[in-house]
């Protein structure tokens, strides 16, 4: 089981750090499991603009394999105005849609108001359900003051959120990979 933690942004350290935590805790409840981070700060990733894989840079590439490989998504990203960053968007228009189709999702987001949580209810779960994803019920979402100064999550509640949705994220796949369904 390959699982791809995406840290949908190019800003800050707050997402990467709930993306890692959540993707520690799927290893603590299953070893065997192999996880990887895609840190997008990492990446000089060009905007989608319709041409083939193959025509855009090295890293742009790379993030497209690295997708496509992964059998479970644990998509993390800050909330701006809103919204989902557009570096996250890019990857989703980047990558075609038919490779999420019946893989699992989970969804961790951060921002600085309480009423951010919302964005993960009314605009990723709707595009996972474009694409035909599984997606996991509990998602969590962080505030800034569910930090300590060097970025690491203190908040109780928080922390019990993350263990849910690590627990539904494997078991889900486990699920799946147990009935052998494809659902290509």
């Amino acid at each position: 089981m390959k699982i791809l933690g995406i840290s949908g942004t190019i800003l800050g350290a707050k997402t990467a750090a709930l993306v890692n935590s959540i993707l520690n805790e799927m290893k603590s409840i299953n070893p065997e499991i192999e996880t990887n981070m895609l840190d997008l700060r990492d990446y000089e990733m060009q905007f989608c603009d319709g041409r083939k894989t193959e025509q855009y840079n090295e890293d742009t590439q790379k993030i497209i394999k690295a997708v496509a490989e992964a059998d479970v998504y644990l998509i993390g990203f800050p909330i701006f105005n809103g919204s989902m960053p557009a570096p996250l968007k890019n990857v989703f228009d980047l990558v075609p849609p038919d490779v999420f189709r019946g893989k699992v999702m989970g969804f961790a987001a951060n921002g600085g108001t309480y009423q951010h949580y919302l964005v993960i209810e009314n605009q990723l779960k709707p595009i996972a359900g474009y694409f035909r994803s599984f997606v996991a019920p509990s998602s969590v979402y962080a505030h800034t003051s569910h930090y300590n100064l060097d970025n690491e999550i203190t908040d109780e509640d928080v922390l019990a959120r993350i263990r849910a949705l690590a627990e539904e994220l494997v078991m889900m796949q486990e699920g799946l990979k147990q009935k052998g369904k494809s659902l290509l």
